[in-house]
Parts: C-alpha cells; structure tokens; sequence
C-alpha cells in the first residue's frame, strides 16, 4: 500500500486520505494512519513535480514525529472525554437545579423593608434588601451576592437550595433583585462591606440582565476607551468611583446650601435664557426665542444684583453655559455654577466671606457620615483648607512666576496687563502648596461691571481662588456702584447699554457697595476627590464635540 505527502498541496491532514487526488501534508501524519504503507513525497525533477520515495533519514524523522502525534492525540482525547464528563456533570446539575423552586417560607417573621444604608441597625433581623446585582460569584456550594442599592452594598450569602437552583445559575451583573434575609455580622477573619452580611431564605427576580455579549462586564471594561466610556455613561455611573463622586457632589452642595442659610443668604432661581451677556460675546451659545434673538446664560450674576434691594444677600445654583472650544481638563461647556452677590461691604468683608464658605463647606462634606468617608477613599491625602487663605495681588504673582522661571504664553517673561495662563497658575499654586486669594487684576483682562482700586485705577477689587492641584475654582469681584461708571464699562467693551437698562437702574435707585463671586461645582469636586479632570464630576458633561447621551 502506499501513500502520499505534499507539503504545500497537502489538504488538511484530517480530511486527506492519502491518496495522489488528496494527499497528507506532513509524513508522520501519514505514518500513523498507515505505519505498513510505503511514503512517496512530492519532489522537484527535471522533468517536474514527481512522487519519490521517502528517503531514509526522512523516514527516520517521520517515525519520530508519529510519536508526538500519538501523544497529541491521546491528550485530544482525554480532553475531550473531561469535556464531555464536565458537560454531564453540569447537565446534570442543571436538570437538578431546574427541579428547584425558590419559595417563601411563610412560617419566617415578617420583613422589614430598608435601605442598605441603615442595614447595620438590624443585625439579627429579618429584612427586605432590593437593588442591583454589583458582584457575582459562586463556591463550594454557596452563591456570594453584592448588592447595590445607591445608598450603599450589602454581601448577600444565599446557601442549600437557593444557591443550587437554576434561577440562581442564570443570575447575572446589575439584574435587580428582591432579597429577603437575615443580617447578621460577620466572624472573625471575614470581611465585607459595612462588616455584615445578608444570610438569604428567599429572593425574587425584578429584572435579569443579559448575559454573553450583551453583559454589563462586555459594555463596560476597565481601560476602556473614555470617549467609549462618555458613550455609555449611563452604565458607567454605576462604577464604584464615579458614584462616589456623585454622592460627595450631592453632599457639597448641601453643604453650600446649609453654609448659606447660616450666613443668611437667600437663594433664587434666575432665568437661564437670556439677551445680555455677562463674559464676552465669543462664549455665548445663540437660540432663536421666538423669532428673538437669545443666549444660554454664561452667568447669573447681573440677575443676582437686582435681588439684593428686594432680598438682601442672595445666591442661586444653577447651570451657567460657556461656548468655549476649549478642550482643557478644567473645562466644560455646561457646568453647576454656585453664585453669591452681597450687599453692603468692602472687599476686604468679600475675600473673608469667600474663605469662610470654603473652609466651612468643605468641614460640612468631610463630617458627613457618606460623603466623608468617600472623600478619604478618593483623596487619602486630603487636607481641608485653613482660613486665612495666603493673599497674593496680581502683581506679586508676576514677580514670583518670572524669578521661578515660568514664561507667559509667548515664552517670555510676565509684564503687567499679561492673563496668567491655567499652567502657570496651577504651577505656582501647586508649588506654594497654600490655596491663595490671587486679587487686584488689571482692568483690562476683567469683566466690564468690576470695581477700580481707589488706590491704584489700574487694577480692580478682583480676586481669583487657587487651589493645588486643581487651580482656579472661584472668580468674584466688587462690582461697580456708580451708574456713570458702569456706563463708560459698557462703552469700553463695546456693549450696547440701553439692553442692560434693568441692570443700570439698580445703580440709579438705591445704589450700595455690593460684590460678589461664583464657585464652580465640578472644580471644587475634581480637588475634594482627587480626579484628573473636571468631566468626571459632572453626571453628564458636555464640552466640544459632546452632547450626548
């Protein structure tokens, strides 16, 4: 009998038969199919590609790899029998788990229905947890179940039957379940979240979610693309960093809120459309209102001022909208803006103020028994700030910047009426180490309504707040008081006054010494929890090229 090799025209050698239409690729293969047979190979003549016999010493290496062959194949089908046991055993296991059936033992006391948040005051109880399945896993017979509920997470122990059945099997991450069980704390050497755990005698199934290719953990993977990340941030949010930020916002802006009511400011809702312009026309997003022209509002502010005769003290929170094509990672085009306008005091009263809401607000968010926890988790090395607050005028700041080394942005060195740019900012708060009150801007790289330094015209009753790391979190200003002023401001900056003739008045009819300032949301967060950029404080950020989902 023989048989024959072709290397390069060989089929598959599990479908060849040997034969000149369709022979093996490689000799050993022939071989152990056919140890008797006589091997012809294919050779090139001088009369072309003919079969030969197999030489010796090919022979030789043939019988050699016929070994390697056996071996292979015998691992193939160990393998496969494993493969095929394996797969009994798990049909097997799964026509027994599908005899199961998860019921509710009525003889139980009844559940307490709580939140996993205050699940720590009813050890030994018999509760009702619902929320979402955040980790998953199964072991020597138990099913481990983390669930999530927003207000926290809560290690679900699920044993005997309801660890078995097939509806256990086929859970899968972020499906919503019912849980009901008993809370009890964990032995020593054991660790889960809050140091309980929920022993389970009966759950139910709100809603499972998809497995395979459609599973939570194939929609969203750690190192993901972020702009993959922004398109889905409607799954990402339910990470375990990113809702720790939101919930260390909320607490912030509580915070703000209670800072506020003791200082006895009031806050109010202004319009977000509007016709006037507050920072400059180039950042303002145009609409049509009507067959009107009309903007979304850069800032509250000028509303802000007419509230104080009528109001007092006043502040609102409320989004501001910037046109920027900015791609910075302090940047947004729509972000949570805090504002305050104050009646009757100096500067000197404003840069008090401004500390005061910042140091007593951050105190407020590091007490919080959610929030503070979760600040320490995101930022271990943070250190709320002390008032005073380093002042640093305008000036002194070039002086520091050009002996450091650090050039505006031409490259050369910093001269009066220069804007300092974010990273020279950043570089000299970060190397001072101190957040800094940085006052006294020249007038004109300031908004038009700020009030001149009776000292030094040049320059205004201005202040920026720096933090390290982060820079820039707070602008504010006195604000003009007199009405002729305000209107050369106008003139200045070319805008067309007779718009603005409600804001005017307020200097015509009872005008006062007021300022103010806004803080914004995402920046202070991005310092409190330690993140790179402001996009990862905000819910759904929008900035160019982004308004979406």
């Amino acid at each position: 009998m023989s048989v024959f090799v072709h290397e390069k025209k060989g089929t598959d050698d599990t479908v060849a038969d040997g034969s000149e239409a369709k022979p093996f690729k490689s000799a050993s293969y022939a071989l152990l199919k056919s140890p008797e047979a006589k091997v012809f190979v294919s050779k090139e003549t001088e009369q072309g590609e003919e079969y030969v016999e197999i030489s010796p010493t090919a022979l030789k290496k043939a019988k050699k790899g016929v070994e390697s062959l056996k071996k292979k194949e015998e691992k193939a089908r160990k393998q496969a029998a494993e493969a095929a046991a394996k797969s009994d055993e798990e049909n097997a296991k799964l026509l027994a788990a599908m005899k199961i059936t998860v019921t509710e033992d009525k003889s139980l006391p009844p559940a307490q229905k709580i939140k996993i948040s205050s699940i720590s005051k009813h050890v030994d109880q018999r509760v009702k947890v619902q929320g979402w399945i955040h980790r998953l896993r199964s072991q020597k017979g138990l099913a481990f179940v983390v669930l999530r509920d927003g207000t926290g997470y809560v290690q679900c122990v699920l044993s005997g039957d309801l660890a078995n059945a097939y509806q256990t099997l086929s859970l899968t991450v972020e499906s919503t379940l019912s849980i009901y069980g008993t809370i009890k704390k964990l032995p020593e050497g054991k660790s889960a979240p809050g140091g309980v755990e929920l022993v389970v005698d009966y759950y139910e199934v709100v809603g499972l979610a998809p497995s395979g290719k459609d599973s939570f953990t194939n929609k969203i993977q750690e190192g993901t693309d972020p702009s993959i990340l922004l398109d889905q941030r409607h799954l990402a949010l339910r990470g375990e960093t990113l809702s720790a930020v939101m919930k260390v916002r909320a607490a912030l802006l509580a915070a703000i809120r209670r800072v506020y009511q003791e200082e006895a400011v009031t806050e109010v809702t202004p319009p977000c459309m509007v016709q006037t312009q507050v920072e400059g026309g180039s950042t303002l997003f145009k609409m049509d209102y009507y067959g009107q022209e009309a903007f979304l509002t850069q800032s509250s502010q000028l509303y802000l001022e007419t509230c104080l005769p009528a109001l007092g003290d006043v502040y609102c929170i409320q989004e501001s909208f910037r046109a920027e094509k900015s791609h910075t990672r302090r940047h947004l085009s729509e972000y949570t803006h805090i504002e305050a306008e104050l009646a009757f005091l100096t500067f000197d009263d404003l840069l008090a103020h401004i500390e005061k809401v910042i140091s007593k607000t951050v105190t407020y968010v590091l007490e919080d028994p959610v929030a503070g926890p979760l600040v320490k988790q995101l930022h271990p090395g943070f250190v709320a700030p002390q008032v005073p607050f380093k002042r640093m005028e305008y000036i002194e700041a070039l002086e520091w910047l050009n002996e450091n080394g650090i050039p505006n942005e031409d490259g050369e060195k910093f001269k009066f009426g220069d804007d300092i740019a974010e990273a020279a900012e950043r570089k000299m708060v970060d190397t001072i180490g101190f957040p800094i009150l940085l006052i006294r801007f020249p007038v004109e790289i300031k908004s038009f309504y700020m009030k001149k330094c009776v000292d030094d015209p040049r320059v205004t009753e201005s202040v920026d707040v720096l933090m390290p790391t982060v820079g820039e979190i707070t602008g504010g200003s006195m604000r003009i008081e007199d009405t002729q002023e305000l209107l050369d401001g106008f003139k200045r900056e070319g805008i067309d006054a007779a718009s603005y003739y409600w804001f005017t008045d307020q200097r015509i009819y009872g005008t006062c010494p007021h300022g103010g300032y806004g803080l914004g949301t995402e920046r202070i967060l991005a310092w409190l929890c330690n993140r790179f950029t402001v996009r990862e404080c905000s819910l759904y950020p929008r900035f160019t090229g982004r308004c979406k989902p």
